[in-house]
């Protein structure tokens, strides 16, 4: 089994893989907002060009 025990660092290990989660899922979440952002834009540019 896996021991998940962090003793007395338990106050620091978990909370700093839980801003660890938070921060990629932010970073995820910003790449997919300005993703779909790019591609709208770009569909308005080439509907310009037509």
């Amino acid at each position: 089994m896996i021991d998940l025990d962090m003793g007395p660092y338990a106050a620091f290990v978990w909370p700093a893989w839980a801003v660890t989660v938070g921060v990629l899922v932010a970073v995820v979440a910003r790449c997919l907002t300005q993703a779909r952002r790019w591609k709208r834009e770009l569909e308005r540019l080439e509907g310009d060009n037509q």
